[in-house]
């Protein structure tokens, strides 16, 4: 059993991804407001999409976990408990009584898993983080954006990321307690999280003398990759990886052969040195064709390629239909429509469980706490 005391996006999508499994996930919410991200809009029949999203199959109770009677309850589900998340601001859990180190001495096989914005120590410690925060603290938003303007990226990854190396590491830690027969404590910070993603250009950088320049949606170290408008006004993006491929693609592509060996693209660092030379035939090929045209030449060199989709496409797109990846589930709203969990284990059916409404499981938690008590007894 998994207890949590989460809000916002990086301990509920941990958690979500533990219920998607078949964990009973009881999430402890706030009286009367609960999670916060129940209010970040109501584009969902009145509900919120990161809601919906981050906390499918849990059990909602309600709970003042500072007053006496819902710390005696918030222990009593901690002693029940396998894994222990919390997302609470610095200091919080420990005032709480369920500190990580003091858990260690009195639940030896609890994993417990603490998520903050900059962990614990340094100077940092006590800030508040949000995503936005974060992606500028690890340096993201520098190298995001267009050339004359950096941007955040367009979902909340920080969040996601660290709600991802909670879910691997509270993964090992029980993988790790069947064989030894003891917890563990995690720490995730999401600005090491997300630190970790920009391996890439903290190399380039540290090493290069320069960090990766802002290219849009194109690529600051291949070239040609990015988008182009066909005559339509359909945008394709392609990429190329290599110089057998290039050498297609000036050929079936552009038509161009004599572009094969002109020095200024002989190789991809002469490619990426020429980009805007090199980015302005490419254009010049596309706004000649329909964006059918230009899709059929790609397909033709076997060039990777794909369209720009909107949100809405995307929710009609034929692959996922064809592999059957949406499917339905309740909520207080009625049924809604969701994606499927990304891994596919051969003989084994997803099942999507309900988005508790606010408090939905208080009572049923309560009785069995006290059914659990009186067996114990």
């Amino acid at each position: 059993m998994v207890v949590s005391l989460e809000q916002a996006i990086a301990a509920p999508f941990a958690t979500r991804q533990l219920a998607d499994l078949g964990a009973r996930v009881i999430k402890i919410e706030r009286p009367g407001v609960g999670d916060l991200a129940r209010g970040y809009d109501r584009t969902v029949q009145g509900m919120a999409s990161h809601f919906v999203w981050t906390n499918r199959g849990k059990e909602s109770i309600e709970l003042d976990v500072r007053s006496d009677d819902g710390n005696r309850i918030l222990h009593q589900l901690v002693d029940r408990a396998d894994v222990l998340v919390q997302n609470l601001a610095p200091g919080a859990a420990g005032r709480l009584g369920i500190g990580a180190e003091r858990l260690r001495e009195t639940h030896p096989r609890l994993i417990t898993c603490d998520i903050s914005g900059y962990g614990r120590g340094g100077p940092y410690e006590a800030r508040k983080a949000y995503d936005l925060l974060i992606q500028c603290e690890a340096g993201l938003v520098s190298i995001t954006g267009s050339e004359d303007e950096p941007s955040k990226v367009g979902l909340s990854i920080a969040d996601i990321c660290a709600g991802m190396y909670a879910y691997s590491g509270i993964l090992t830690a029980l993988l790790d307690r069947g064989r030894t027969g003891h917890g563990a404590n995690l720490e995730i910070s999401m600005l090491e999280a997300l630190g970790e993603w920009m391996g890439y250009a903290d190399y380039y950088a540290r090493y290069g003398g320069s960090a990766p320049k802002r290219t849009g949606a194109s690529h600051a170290t291949i070239a040609p990759y990015g988008p182009f408008t066909a005559a339509d006004g359909e945008v394709v993006n392609l990429g190329l990886q290599n110089e057998r491929e290039w050498v297609v693609f000036c050929r079936v592509v552009l038509r161009a052969p004599e572009l094969i060996d002109d020095p200024r693209f002989v190789t991809n660092a002469d490619r990426v040195a020429h980009r805007a030379d090199l980015d302005g035939v490419i254009a010049d090929v596309a706004a000649g064709l329909s964006g059918a045209d230009l899709v059929g030449r790609l397909e033709a060199a076997k060039i990777a390629y794909a369209r720009q989709r909107t949100m809405d496409e995307f929710a009609e797109h034929p692959q996922l239909a064809a592999r059957s990846r949406w499917a339905q589930f309740d909520s207080p709203v009625g049924r809604l429509e969701g994606l499927l969990p990304p891994v596919t284990v051969m003989g084994v059916e997803h099942e999507m469980r309900p988005v508790p409404g606010l408090g939905e499981h208080t009572d049923s938690i309560l009785t069995w706490l006290d059914e659990y008590a009186a067996v114990g007894s």
